[in-house]
């Protein structure tokens, strides 16, 4: 089930060894921090929540059977992680210190032709991931966890089962409904899909 160089690297970890761990967590940081930022629509609760869940994994590394893949263990961490932040959150009230910045802009002469998308596809692709995102954020937590899980993360049923602990029957009835409700949200915005 798991590759023979993170089994040593895992054996390491057990004891003791922070270089090795180091080294596991270099190769799940950013698909981590994806997950995190799927879950959370912010960059900020992002970057807490990997490192919350690094530090769990580092507390947690003993516990590690291997009976599955480390990355659904991993997984199932940052969820646990990010449900753990969102029931903590819930009663306080947030406010961003970026909605009171002004930022005057300057404007400088290109001297090179510009190979990057026009200023219409960039609005496009902003609106759509915006309007995605959204979606995706007013989901129920269960939901969102399934939409993210296997449509950015590109998990199987068997592995969204595993870092929920749901039967594999469940994940499928969540996750089509999950879909199901995400047409109805984004069907308003048709055009940009």
């Amino acid at each position: 089930m798991i590759d023979t160089d993170e089994r040593l690297l895992i054996d390491r970890c057990k004891l003791g060894e922070r270089t090795a761990f180091d080294t596991l967590i270099r190769g799940y940081e950013k698909r981590v921090y994806n997950l995190a930022y799927r879950l959370s629509g912010n960059y900020d609760d992002a970057n807490d929540i990997s490192i919350d869940a690094f530090l769990r994994v580092f507390q947690a590394i003993k516990l590690f059977r291997g009976e599955a893949n480390f990355s659904t263990w991993l997984f199932r961490i940052v969820t646990n992680v990010y449900l753990d932040r969102r029931k903590r959150m819930q009663n306080k009230q947030h406010l961003s210190l970026e909605e009171y910045i002004e930022l005057e802009e300057n404007s400088v002469a290109r001297q090179i032709e510009d190979p990057s998308p026009t200023p219409g596809v960039l609005a496009e692709t902003k609106e759509r991931h915006d309007v995605l995102q959204e979606a995706i954020a007013s989901l129920p937590d269960y939901q969102r966890a399934m939409i993210v899980l296997y449509h950015n993360e590109g998990l199987s049923y068997e592995e969204i089962a595993e870092v929920l602990s749901l039967p594999i029957g469940t994940v499928k009835s969540r996750l089509n409904r999950a879909r199901l409700v995400m047409r109805e949200k984004l069907e308003p915005h048709k055009e940009l899909f």
